[in-house]
């Protein structure tokens, strides 16, 4: 789909109808913006994927008309894909200070910073992008520096909120600019573009200083070590471990490289108060007394390789949990992580950890604004179309409802699926077709070369294994040499399957025998009669299919 002329458009090129993977771009004629580039953990059934990231085709079909990458804040979700977008497309990227600070530890890991143009930007920045200008304001979110993004084009203005909550006592007292949205939303918003997280949520989303009066609580209950496991990326809840810690006279160890990063980082450039002499290695923690040790990891939402299910399976190499340690889990399971989150909990359980968790134990609110949250922002924007953006289709529904009950025409509220367009033309507003969206795969260094046919595979795998038959046959006149040799992996263990075995290799030898002298020489026609016949026969004696894979040697 190709821009006609001087069009806005507003799509999304990942993260609709979903957590993760946030894309979204803004278009006037030959000027493209991009917003955000997230990444997402692989479910159960992506079986190899190490990530999840946007579909940036379209950007690549219109490299010369992409001029920037604004990214409203450092969290996985909004930061995540930026390095396998920088491999594919190089182009300037504009952010908050701690922002940028993530952002740099991530290029330097895929060696990439030397490369990078990168610009510091805050509330007060104002960018000319040829027909766009870009302004910001402050926000509130569960991490720092998070800002909303205004973007004024010819068609009117467009405002995107980024993550928010309206927290009124923020533990690093950056407020939200409540007067400058209501400023932007006098002015005029023509589209406004809101997450929707918890748009389920009735009331409001507590401050998240709420938090440390309960971490602090539990620090002076324990009696031995302290095990505190939250996302890295939480700042504003790592600042109040560390209160608690040296309010408790502890000495603090971090464990998983995302916390040692974000930890490393949010010191450097003052958004964490660490005092001096509080962390030290774990090394030099098993010398000290459990009661004057705090340990704080990742693996907050069951991660198997992280720092937290390590320990609770007590295979973790420099530490481990001891009868009588108190484990705080600070933070909630994201929708589909609980079970891996029950299991480390029984585990801590077993090695006889005192284990606080739950929404009843207090150490965690969302960083997220509740409905009325959500409706304080329409009603500060007053826009005229609105675009419920960032959650998954429930939730852009209840964001839907909320903003008719603020006022907002139901004919002007867009729920996008990916790839789909909004445009604006001369006042008028309407969807206009899709664009290249969805999702690509990072498997080790391969980006979207994994599809489904891939996925297929490994799934047939995994569940029913591999049947291989290795037929040998005269290169001179096409006879069958050798009796076929079949090889089971993750089907059926041989030596307790002589019987099966042997009677795979007669069919196979019955199956050739039956094709005709002159489709003996065409390995397509035999390669699809041998599945098909093994295929019926395996199913019928095992109930199971595994994959069937043919090989012919000629000799």
């Amino acid at each position: 789909m190709k821009m006609s002329g001087k069009q806005l458009w507003i799509a999304a090129l990942g993260g609709v109808n979903e957590i993760g993977k946030n894309m979204y771009i803004v278009q006037y004629a030959d000027d493209i913006i991009a917003i955000d580039s997230g990444s997402k953990f692989p479910d159960e059934s992506m079986l190899g994927i190490d990530l999840i990231i946007p579909d940036v085709s379209y950007l690549l079909n219109h490299i010369d008309k992409v001029r920037a990458l604004i990214v409203t804040h450092g969290h996985e979700d909004h930061i995540g894909g930026i390095p396998y977008l920088l491999k594919q497309l190089n182009i300037p990227i504009y952010a908050s200070r701690l922002t940028l600070g993530l952002i740099e530890t991530k290029l330097k890991e895929h060696g990439l910073l030397r490369q990078t143009i990168l610009h510091c930007i805050d509330r007060d920045s104002r960018l000319d992008f040829g027909s766009i200008t870009t302004t910001f304001f402050n926000t509130n979110h569960s991490i720092p520096d998070c800002l909303g993004v205004v973007f004024d084009t010819p068609e009117g203005t467009i405002v995107h909120t980024g993550d928010f909550k309206f927290d009124m006592t923020p533990v690093n007292k950056q407020y939200p600019d409540i007067h400058k949205m209501a400023e932007i939303g006098k002015r005029g918003v023509k589209f406004l573009l809101s997450e929707s997280t918890n748009a389920e949520r009735p009331g409001f989303t507590p401050s998240e200083r709420l938090v440390g009066a309960h971490m602090e609580e539990a620090f002076q209950k324990a009696e031995q070590r302290v095990f505190v496991s939250t996302f890295a990326s939480n700042v504003h809840r790592l600042q109040q471990i560390v209160d608690a810690a040296g309010h408790t006279g502890r000495h603090l160890v971090l464990l998983g490289r995302s916390m040692v990063n974000v930890v490393g980082v949010a010191q450097e450039l003052g958004f964490l108060q660490v005092p001096e002499g509080m962390l030290v290695e774990p090394a030099e923690a098993a010398k000290l007394p459990p009661e004057k040790i705090a340990v704080l990891c990742t693996g907050s939402q069951g991660e198997p390789m992280a720092a937290l299910s390590r320990l609770a399976n007590a295979s973790h190499r420099q530490l481990e949990i001891a009868a009588g340690d108190t484990v705080l889990i600070a933070a909630n399971p994201i929708p589909g992580n609980e079970r891996n989150v029950s299991r480390i909990v029984d585990n801590l359980y077993i090695l006889g950890a005192r284990v606080i968790y739950g929404s009843r134990s207090e150490l965690h609110v969302s960083g997220h604004g509740s409905q009325e949250e959500l409706k304080l922002m329409l009603t500060l924007m007053k826009p005229e179309y609105f675009i419920p953006i960032h959650g998954e289709y429930r939730m852009l529904h209840h964001h839907r409802m909320l903003a008719e009950a603020v006022g907002v025409d139901p004919d002007h509220i867009f729920i996008l699926k990916n790839g789909e367009v909004v445009e604006s033309a001369g006042g008028v507003v309407r969807r206009q077709g899709r664009l290249p969206a969805g999702q690509m795969l990072v498997d080790g260094l391969g980006i979207g070369d994994i599809g489904n046919v891939v996925l297929r595979d490994r799934r047939q795998l995994s569940a029913d294994g591999i049947l291989i038959t290795v037929i040998t046959l005269s290169q001179s006149d096409g006879r069958i040499l050798n009796d076929p040799d079949t090889i089971s992996r993750g089907f059926v263990y041989v030596r307790n399957s002589d019987t099966l075995m042997e009677e795979i290799n007669q069919l196979v030898s019955a199956t050739l025998q039956k094709i005709s002298p002159a489709d003996l020489g065409q390995w397509n026609i035999m390669k699809s009669t041998i599945k098909d016949t093994l295929g019926k026969f395996l199913y019928e004696r095992t109930k199971r299919r595994p994959m069937i894979l043919p090989i012919i040697i000629e000799v």
